[in-house]
């Protein structure tokens, strides 16, 4: 086994205090003969890590074939210093291949010690509002701006390595190694991408909101809330989206800390359904619901009992459309409408925690779970 150990330089691109303390963080890659870790052997295991104010690299190498197990050895050893183990797609191939390799030769070694932080699944449900056609790393290091020297890829480089274990030569090392290295070196620079999930994870500060107006299809002028605020991450590339909420269309864009959300709103008659039906009569030709205290005084022909669908109040204004009931009183078109509508008034997004939640119903879902009446 031929074990590297060097200082390296590496920009300061993303508050790693995010991921975790900076010093217990364990960046890995490993390189094997195949995608099967019941069948195929590691070769290659490296890391990158922060000591004593510097970035630190270091990788351990089979350089002959029976050298697998010193490199499980020596990896697991040096992870016990850490508690975080930074990765990318790590969950999904690193981490379960590693794993049978040490059940293959017995050896007692597993991940339980340290948390897994998988940037490849941070950003999977992004993808779509990235454009990036790929999630490979390269590819997200191309839409960052970062091209590297090394041009094989990990399947390619599998004949170069067996040809390595028949001639040793220098320069087909010296490939393996570099592939790895920038891998590892590319890993840092490619966390920028995190600024996405970490946006539409953050709590917003509401800057301004007004009111604009649209030509509709109807010709008719259209009320718009817009809705302007701030995030405490910063993206690295602009981005915009847009969805619809209970039915009305938006608009989102994101650039820098800025998000700017442009809602329909809706004007006009809605209906407030009171819970307790059995204690009001319908008025039949007020088209409206009144407790039986009052109803008990109107002709009998003009009155019957109320229902869950016809106990409801009607009131004309202008309403903000909600997936949840975040604002009460709740008002709805018909009973059995899913969504519901609040009077809209400035002072409603005062209280930040409703004010986060509902903005987090524009933004598409950094964990994957889809989000009622969201992004479309």
């Amino acid at each position: 086994m031929i074990t590297v150990e060097k200082t390296i330089s590496l920009p300061d691109t993303y508050p790693l205090e995010r991921l975790g303390n900076l010093e217990e963080l364990l960046f890995f890659d490993i390189e094997t003969t195949g995608f099967s870790g019941d069948y195929n052997r590691l070769y290659l295991i490296g890391c990158t890590f922060f000591r004593r104010g510097s970035w630190q690299l270091i990788q351990w190498f089979a350089d002959r074939a029976d050298s697998e197990p010193e490199l499980l050895d020596a990896f697991f050893t040096f992870l016990s210093r850490f508690s975080a183990l930074v990765h990318f797609n790590g969950d999904g191939f690193d981490i379960p291949f590693l794993r049978k390799r040490c059940r293959a030769y017995g050896l007692p070694y597993d991940f339980s010690s340290v948390k897994s932080i998988d940037i490849y699944k941070k950003i999977r449900p992004l993808r779509s509002l990235l454009g990036i056609s790929s999630l490979k790393q390269k590819s997200i290091e191309q839409f960052l701006g970062i091209f590297r020297q090394d041009k094989y890829s990990g399947g390619q480089l599998i004949e170069i390595y067996e040809e390595y274990l028949l001639t040793r030569e220098d320069r087909l090392y010296d490939m393996l190694m570099l592939h790895n290295r920038e891998d590892l070196e590319g890993m840092p620079l490619i966390l920028p991408i995190l600024n996405y999930p970490d946006f539409m994870e953050s709590s917003f500060r509401l800057i301004s909101q007004h009111i604009i107006r649209r030509t509709g299809l109807s010709g008719e002028q259209d009320p718009y809330l817009v809705l302007e605020l701030q995030s405490p991450c910063r993206l690295p590339t602009a981005v915009s989206w847009e969805g619809s909420l209970c039915g009305h269309p938006y608009e989102a864009e994101a650039s820098g800390c800025a998000l700017t959300v442009t809602l329909e709103l809706f004007f006009g008659t809605l209906k407030y359904f009171y819970p307790d039906y059995q204690n009001y009569y319908y008025l039949i030709y007020e088209d409206t619901a009144v407790h039986k205290s009052v109803g008990e005084f109107v002709e009998k022909s003009a009155r019957k009992k109320a229902t869950a669908q016809t106990c409801y109040t009607k009131k004309e204004g202008l309403y903000l459309p909600q997936a949840e009931p975040l604002w009460e009183p709740c008002f709805k078109k018909e009973y059995r409408d899913k969504f519901t509508y609040a009077l809209y008034e400035p002072e409603m997004l005062a209280d930040s925690d409703k004010r986060n939640r509902y903005i987090h119903s524009f933004l598409p879902s950094a964990a994957g779970r889809p989000l009622p009446g969201g992004p479309t």
